[in-house]
């Protein structure tokens, strides 16, 4: 078993893709982790002859506002549009708009094509590119909808109110898992809170988790879940946003990318639980009130010792003197220094001899790592 900040604590794991590189982060920093996969694997396509014939009505009129919405719909309308021979047309056709892109994955398949966009929001919303448009005069104006893997009908209809001619280019849609199995199972988990913190790194995520709830009869005890002992963690803001209907608070980290997600679940969990996480000769050590767990293990921990342990946690790495541990003691205790070097003894004895660390004429000390 790897120890590390998250020992101890156990995260759902709602991803299709890159789970393993997900799964990976989060074991190797300790914790146990639960995965029930939301949704497919593989998007299912959108059939080769609506997607051609999409693409033909796009190149039979010139394109005023091109939205780009998602880096692997993009490369597949691309690489589709490559195999019928009309990769070069629509790019050219493209490349004559004004282009908004959604967020740094669609930036990146669009530039990998030679295409530039006129702007991005810093948030990544699609919500925040509407904004953009909104105010504007799009009377007659051909806007062209790569749509993210979900119908945005609504956003087609809305635009057509502007004045807008809208054509959506369905790519793929996002389903459910096949077998929703551990989707169930881990819906049980979050409802008896038997989990910490469930990750989410997509939108649709989170509908297939709340309808998977629903039909089970647990969405209340789910939502009033997360609302209180079971932490939602989001990639970024649009998935974030779908949360916004059930009114479940969520975290998220500043850059909306995997890796940063675990970064900050290594802050969020040990704040969370109230404890106090650090790593001294060697060990995990993890102080929540009057339990201390080391390596994961609960140590009996008398009072004594365990009024030292809080007392050097209190600055860890720091020297406490003998006097300050001393007064830190139970009442009762002999009240001289071998009272402190024994309960520094049975401290060692039950969580490592190298945690604490005895500084000479001056006190003892947790043995922090750097």
């Amino acid at each position: 078993m790897t120890h590390g900040p998250l020992s101890g604590f156990t995260i759902g794991v709602t991803a299709a893709r890159k789970v393993e590189e997900q799964v990976a982060l989060l074991e190797r920093r300790g914790a146990a982790t639960v995965w029930a996969p939301a949704l497919a694997l593989d998007p299912r396509r959108v059939d080769d002859a609506t997607l051609r014939a999409v693409t033909e009505e796009v190149l039979a009129r010139p394109v005023d506002l091109f939205l780009a919405t998602t880096g692997i719909g993009m490369k597949a309308w691309f690489d589709a549009a490559e195999s019928w021979g009309l990769l070069d047309d629509l790019v050219a056709h493209l490349g004559r708009a004004e282009i908004l892109a959604r967020g740094p994955k669609s930036v990146g398949a669009l530039r990998r094509r030679g295409l530039r966009e006129l702007w991005s929001p810093e948030s990544e919303r699609f919500d925040d590119v509407l904004a953009h448009l909104r105010g504007r005069d799009l009377t007659d104006a051909h806007i062209v909808v790569q749509e993210h893997g979900q119908s945005l009908s609504m956003v087609a209809h809305a635009l057509r109110r502007l004045g807008a001619v809208v054509t959506s280019v369905a790519v793929y849609r996002v389903e459910a898992a096949e077998d929703p199995t551990p989707m169930f199972g881990l819906i049980d988990h979050i409802a008896d809170r038997s989990v910490d913190a469930v990750t989410f790194t997509s939108a649709p995520a989170v509908a297939a988790l709340m309808e998977a709830a629903a039909s089970v009869g647990r969405r209340d005890e789910v939502v009033a879940a997360f609302q209180a002992d079971v932490l939602a963690a989001s990639v970024g803001p649009v998935t974030t946003a779908a949360f916004e209907l059930w009114g479940v608070p969520t975290v998220e980290p500043d850059r909306a990318r995997l890796a940063a997600m675990v970064k900050m679940l290594e802050t969020e969990l040990p704040l969370r639980s109230e404890g106090l996480a650090l790593e001294a000769g060697g060990h995990l050590l993890r102080l929540v009130g009057d339990t201390v767990l080391v390596d994961g293990v609960e140590a009996p921990l008398t009072p004594a010792p365990l009024a030292v342990l809080h007392a050097l946690a209190e600055n860890p790495g720091a020297v406490v003197p003998r006097r300050t541990l001393l007064a830190a003691l139970p009442r009762g205790a002999d009240g001289s220094d071998h009272a402190v070097d024994m309960a520094v003894a049975r401290l060692r004895a039950a969580v490592g001899t190298k945690v604490v660390q005895t500084v000479v004429k001056r006190g003892y000390r947790l043995a922090v790592e750097s």
